[in-house]
């Protein structure tokens, strides 16, 4: 009998025979050394939709934070639990990341949820509820576009987060003072998960374009 579902445990034999076997060294010294990525990736968290996998990332190479939407709450330093916060503190402090990417992606449940996709809560808790209210201004005021359709609001909502979040990053006070000293450097990425398309947003003007490959 296995404490873990199989299919995990045949992953890891064929990690361990393919990637694990051609990178090993290189794992042995992030065992040895400790890791210094230069990248911070805050995600979400839909199995759809893994940092790591689109960028192609090896070991060491990205500290990935992930929550439901991609979501950056505001500054905030009281006795409450922010783990969001936490890695954020953590990778520009100790790590001193050099930039930190905040990704959105296609048929986000989370932003389908602030939009009015769930009519009733999940648990007694709302915990999903709650979280989105993050986002409730832009929710509202993209919900009555009407001229959009159901698809064009929901893509709306997607990139329009993006652009909050990396506001949300500013109200840090330590990332606000990285960037204006040019030691960090803020992203927005959207991606596509039907097509494989990766957009990126322009740090002046906030739209959102293809990178070319």
């Amino acid at each position: 009998m296995t404490h873990l579902p199989e299919r995990l445990l045949s992953g890891y034999r064929n990690f361990m025979s393919g990637r694990y076997s051609s990178e090993s060294e290189r794992y042995e010294r992030l065992a040895r050394e400790g890791q210094k990525p230069q990248t911070m990736v805050i995600a979400c968290c839909d199995s759809r939709a893994a940092p790591e996998t689109i960028f192609d990332a090896g070991p060491g190479e990205l500290f990935v934070v992930r929550n439901v939407a991609n979501l950056v709450p505001p500054y905030a330093p009281d006795s409450e639990f922010h783990g969001t916060s936490a890695a954020l503190e953590f990778a520009v402090q100790a790590l001193k990341v050099k930039h930190i990417v905040v990704m959105g992606h296609g048929r986000c449940g989370g932003i389908s949820a602030a939009l009015g996709g769930l009519s009733e809560p999940l648990s007694p808790g709302d915990f999903i509820g709650k979280w989105m209210s993050l986002v409730a201004p832009a929710a509202e005021a993209i919900s009555s576009a009407n001229l959009l359709t159901a698809a064009e609001r929901q893509t709306a909502m997607e990139r329009v987060s993006v652009r909050n979040q990396v506001d949300n990053l500013r109200s840090f006070p330590i990332i606000k003072e990285g960037e204006e000293k040019g030691e960090v450097t803020l992203h927005g990425a959207w991606f596509d998960i039907s097509k494989g398309e990766l957009w990126v947003m322009d740090p002046e003007s906030g739209d959102f374009e293809r990178p070319a490959i």
